[in-house]
C-alpha cells in the first residue's frame, strides 16, 4: 500500500490517502474502512442523456464520487472491496443523496475521511504502507562483495539494500588486505541487517550464499556481537537460516526459496507467534484456568487489575457496526499496552483466527492468577 498523504489532527479527525497495490492491501482497506466513513474515490457511472429529438442514449463516464459508506462487502477470492452509501458531495452526474457503489481498485487513488482515527486503525496504516511491518522473513543473498538484503512479505520481495565493497584479492605475503577488505564487507552487511530487519516481526532471515562465505559472515556476525554486546543479534540468533545460493545477486533468492527446507521453515512463520500464544493459552485453560480467561467480560475485569500478559484479539472486533463497542474494543488494546501487556491481533483470514472466533474472540494469559473472577461470575449466576 501507497501512503499519499495522511492528515490526522490531535482529536483524531482526519483523512488519509491510499493507493492499494497488491491484492492483499484490500484486506488492509477492507479492515480499515467501516460504516458511516467517508470514501472519495473514481468510479464507472452509467449516465443517459436526452438529445433534441427526444431519443435517448447511455454511455459509461468515469467520475470521481465521495460516499458516506453504508455497506462494505468484500470478496476474499477475487481481492475486490465494495463499497455502497449516498453521493456525499456535488456531482455533475449523480444526484446528492443518490445511492452508489463504489469499487476500490488495484492503483487506483482512494482517500478515507474518519470522524475518529482510533490508534489500531492508523497502526493498521502504518503496517500496509511500511513492508518493514509486515514481512516476517527476510533474506541475505550474498557473495564475497557482494550483498542484497530483501524483505519477503506475502506477496512480494523488496530489496531493501545493496552493498558493494570492492575486497583486494588474496597475493601471496599479503593476505592481510583481503582480511581487511572482508571484515569491512562483512560489518557493512550486518549494519545493513540491523537497519532494515525489524526482528520484532521478522520471524526467520535466511542467508544465503555460494561457498562458505554465510558461513564465515555469521561467524563475524555472532563474534562481533559477543564483543559489543549486541542483544538484538544474540536473542535472535536462532532466527537466522543458512542456505546454499548461486550467487548474491537477487534473482538468486528465487532458488533458496524453492528449497523444501526453506519453504517448511517460511510456511512456519506466517502468524506462527499468534499460534504460539494461542496453544500457550489452551495449555493454560487446562493446567492453571485462573490464569486463561476469554470473552469480554472476564478479560475486562482482568485488564481492571491490569493483570494481561497476553491479549489474544480477532481483527473482526474492530469492524462491529456498532461504534461504541469497536471503541471498548481499541481502548482494551490500548489499555493492556500500557500497563506493559502484549497485543496479539489475529487475522481473521488465518485459521488461529478462526480458532479464536470460536471462543469470542478476544482472550488473555494473566500475569498472576484471579480465580475470584470466575468466584464472581458463580456467585451471579447464583442469583
Amino acid at each position: 500500500m501507497k501512503l499519499v498523504y495522511k492528515n490526522v489532527d490531535k482529536e483524531g479527525e482526519g483523512t488519509v490517502a491510499l493507493i492499494p497495490e497488491e491484492p492483499e492491501d484490500m484486506w488492509h482497506a477492507y479492515n480499515l474502512i467501516s460504516e458511516g466513513d467517508c470514501v472519495r474515490g473514481s468510479t464507472i457511472r452509467k449516465v443517459q442523456s436526452e438529445s433534441a429529438t427526444g431519443s435517448s442514449t447511455s454511455s459509461r463516464v468515469r467520475t470521481v464520487l465521495t460516499i458516506r459508506v453504508e455497506s462494505i462487502d468484500f470478496d476474499t477470492q477475487a481481492c475486490v472491496l465494495r463499497l455502497k452509501g449516498r453521493n456525499i458531495e456535488e456531482n455533475q452526474y449523480v444526484k446528492m443523496g443518490a445511492y452508489h457503489t463504489l469499487d476500490l481498485e488495484l492503483n487506483r487513488k482512494f482517500s478515507l475521511q474518519k470522524p475518529e482515527w482510533d490508534s489500531i486503525s492508523l497502526e493498521r496504516v502504518d503496517m500496509a504502507c511500511d513492508p518493514m511491518q509486515s514481512a516476517d522473513v527476510a533474506a541475505v543473498v550474498m557473495q564475497e562483495g557482494l550483498a542484497h538484503i530483501c524483505l519477503i512479505t506475502a506477496s512480494m520481495t523488496i530489496v531493501r539494500a545493496k552493498i558493494d565493497v570492492t575486497i583486494p584479492r588474496k597475493r601471496k605475503g599479503n593476505v592481510q588486505q583481503h582480511e581487511k577488505g572482508l571484515a569491512k564487507f562483512y560489518e557493512s552487511v550486518m549494519q545493513g541487517i540491523l537497519r532494515h530487519v525489524n526482528f520484532d516481526v521478522a520471524k526467520c532471515v535466511l542467508i544465503a550464499s555460494p561457498g562458505f562465505v554465510k558461513d564465515q559472515f555469521f561467524d563475524y556476525m555472532m563474534q562481533t556481537a559477543v564483543k559489543s554486546d549486541n542483544k538484538i543479534l544474540l536473542e535472535n540468533k536462532s532466527k537466522f537460516l543458512l542456505v546454499h545460493s548461486s550467487s548474491g545477486f537477487k534473482h538468486s533468492l528465487k532458488e533458496v526459496l524453492q528449497d523444501p527446507a526453506v519453504l517448511a521453515r517460511i510456511s512456519d512463520t506466517k502468524a506462527s507467534s499468534e499460534v504460539r500464544a494461542l496453544e500457550t493459552f489452551y495449555t493454560m485453560l487446562q493446567t492453571d484456568p485462573a490464569k486463561a480467561f476469554y470473552g469480554k467480560k472476564h478479560v475486562e475485569k482482568a485488564n481492571e487489575s491490569q493483570a494481561i500478559e497476553t491479549l489474544l484479539i480477532s481483527d473482526n472486533l474492530f469492524r462491529n457496526q456498532d461504534v461504541q463497542t469497536r471503541k471498548q474494543y481499541v481502548q482494551l488494546v490500548d489499555s493492556v499496552r500500557e500497563s506493559g501487556g502484549e497485543v496479539k491481533i489475529f487475522s481473521s483470514m488465518h485459521v488461529s483466527g478462526e480458532q479464536l472466533e470460536q471462543l469470542t474472540g478476544v482472550a488473555a494469559i494473566l500475569r498472576f492468577p484471579m480465580p475470584e473472577i470466575e468466584d464472581e461470575d458463580d456467585d451471579s449466576d447464583e442469583d
